[in-house]
């Protein structure tokens, strides 16, 4: 799709025209003059309030149709990028000409950016007939074309993310999609190594190697670098890429293994903000590490009870196989600190804990201090996810002691499961600064709404560019915190 400025005095003839209300039918600014033309018979008649969510296709003098959109009872930067993704799916022909950019709320221009391109996506590349939109470009009245290229950028990078965890299984083994995240790295001018088995053997990745063990597909690991001219940070990003998660011999019933293709979300998520930093240069070095295997069920799979011993740290006794994901993390996450970077953060779909606690829209934090898991929950904040704080309770610490290990992968209790995989990640984390995002519940969206399709989200890929922003902007400096040697 694409996005450019457009002036008041646009040419309508082919267009749809978007304009917005808000609930009651008070018309939004910049709007205004375009709605009061509208026929208030028509807009009864389809029974059209103003409500979010709401959408209707009229009749226009000089455009095509004309789409009104409701904004419901607040105007913010949230309620018009899910309008726009709303109006967006209504339009019929190949160009739009949107006035919601025109209202008086900060970054408008990128709100009706990430609502068009967001709400647009679709991933139709299994189906037979092809109904994906017919929407080919889309003009905001009112903004300039230089304000728009990070949003573009951005959005972007979130539906990259969506498509590679969309993409079924058996088409993205961990070779595969290596490729892919090496194909768009490189086109965005980042350095990029893809470990096989025998590199991955060597640098004795015990973790990786045991989740990977019942598999046919080998693993994979990920390493991609940005490194901009005179660097004001490094933030290191760990991405969790389960391929296909079976729960290996602890097998998961069939209703939990169904949507298993987007266990990789959180390698998905990592690569393609790294990318999006990438291409837009920002001034802060990235180093980005996704793990990738299968977990399968295979003659040589781990089984309950075995020792795993990754690349450094505990050793692991494995009582559950279906705790795989914390087992590729720790070997990812000692990688990370060997490149000492000022922050590292983790994103995984780690535990049904955390969609338990926070349901299906909010991405679990915790972080190695509150400083730091205030920085990602600041970024989330500007970049419009919601994310919640948990916390790195120290007392549960004890429930993963191992009786023939150094430490076991999951607790004997059924409760506090993601406080749980959190402290386990801290054990490879190292005394750094540190962040870890559990997005097991928003990594798919389960309607279509607002900017929201059915499917992967990419939830996390703006609030990691908007981290890295953080890290650049303004002299960044390192929280201090007295738990934590800097």
């Amino acid at each position: 799709m694409q996005i450019e400025a457009a002036s008041q005095d646009v040419d309508l003839a082919d267009a749809t025209l978007i304009v917005g209300m808000m609930d009651g039918l008070e018309p939004l600014p910049g709007s205004e003059a375009e709605v009061s033309s509208l026929d208030s018979a028509m807009l009864a008649a389809v029974e059209f309030t103003g409500k979010a969510g709401q959408s209707a296709i009229l009749p226009h003098p000089t455009a095509k149709a004309v789409v009104i959109v409701g904004v419901g009872d607040e105007l913010n930067f949230e309620s018009l990028r899910a309008a726009s993704g709303t109006a967006i799916r209504s339009v019929k022909t190949e160009r739009a000409v949107t006035l919601l950019s025109q209202v008086d709320i900060d970054e408008a221009g990128r709100a009706v950016v990430e609502g068009s391109m967001l709400g647009a996506y679709s991933f139709r590349t299994y189906k037979t007939d092809d109904e994906s939109p017919v929407v080919e470009s889309v003009e905001l009245v009112g903004v300039d074309q230089d304000e728009l290229g990070a949003s573009i950028v951005v959005s972007e990078a979130t539906n990259l993310a969506r498509d590679w965890v969309n993409t079924p299984a058996r088409d993205k083994s961990p070779e595969t999609l290596a490729g892919l995240m090496a194909t768009a790295a490189t086109a965005a001018g980042m350095s990029v190594e893809i470990w096989d088995l025998a590199r991955i053997t060597d640098e004795d990745l015990g973790g990786v190697l045991g989740v990977a063990a019942g598999s046919d597909r080998d693993p994979r690991l990920v390493l991609l670098t940005y490194e901009p001219d005179q660097p004001v940070s490094h933030l290191a990003l760990v991405g969790k890429g389960i391929t296909f998660d079976t729960g290996g011999l602890s097998i998961k019933p069939h209703a939990s293994m169904m949507d298993m293709k987007d266990d990789m979300s959180g390698a998905a998520i990592t690569a393609a903000a790294a990318i999006a930093i990438a291409r837009l240069g920002l001034s802060v070095k990235v180093t980005c590490i996704t793990p990738l295997t299968d977990n399968a069920i295979g003659g040589d799979a781990t089984r309950p009870g075995d020792v795993l011993r990754p690349k450094e740290g505990p050793s692991i006794e494995v009582l559950n196989t279906d705790a795989e994901g914390r087992l590729i993390l720790a070997d990812g996450l000692v990688l990370a600190r060997g490149y000492e970077p000022d922050l590292i953060v983790d994103v995984a779909t780690l535990t049904g804990a955390a969609r338990v606690a926070l349901g299906d829209s909010i991405a679990a934090v915790f972080g190695s201090d509150s400083e730091t898991a205030s920085l990602v929950l600041d970024a989330a904040s500007r970049a419009g996810e919601e994310f919640w704080e948990m916390p790195l309770f120290k007392g549960y610490r004890k429930s993963i002691d191992s009786d023939v290990a150094d430490i076991k992968n999951v607790s004997a209790s059924r409760y506090g499961g993601a406080i749980v995989a959190a402290l386990f990640l801290s054990e490879y984390a190292g005394d750094g600064l540190w962040a870890h995002i559990d997005v097991a519940g928003p990594a798919r969206t389960r309607e279509t709404v607002g900017e929201l399709v059915k499917g992967a989200s990419g939830v996390g890929v703006r609030t990691l560019v908007e981290l890295a922003r953080a890290l650049t902007e303004d002299g960044w400096e390192r929280p201090v915190s007295p738990s934590i040697p800097v």
